[in-house]
């Protein structure tokens, strides 16, 4: 498995009024979030970079402001046409 090392300022865990582990954790989450989001990894594997379950993964997405459901127009259109019956 990579690793990837991300330096930050030691004080920044404490501006945002977390534990360094906390801290670490959030920022694994919002770089799975958003290569997600970009559609760069499927929830599956963007969960297992969070070290997260793919279900707790999905449900933090709303956290960060991405959809944890990603539909083009037709898909939707047949969903609603689905409705129609």
């Amino acid at each position: 498995m990579g690793t990837l090392c991300v330096d930050y300022p030691e004080s920044l865990p404490a501006v945002l009024n977390l534990s360094p582990e906390s801290f670490e954790q959030e920022a694994r989450l919002a770089l799975a979030v958003k290569l997600f989001e970009m559609g760069r990894l499927s929830s599956g594997q963007a969960a297992g970079l969070a070290g997260v379950s793919r279900a707790e993964f999905l449900l933090t997405c709303r956290q960060f402001g991405a959809a944890s459901v990603q539909w083009d127009e037709s898909e939707l259109q047949a969903e609603f046409e689905d409705l129609g019956s």
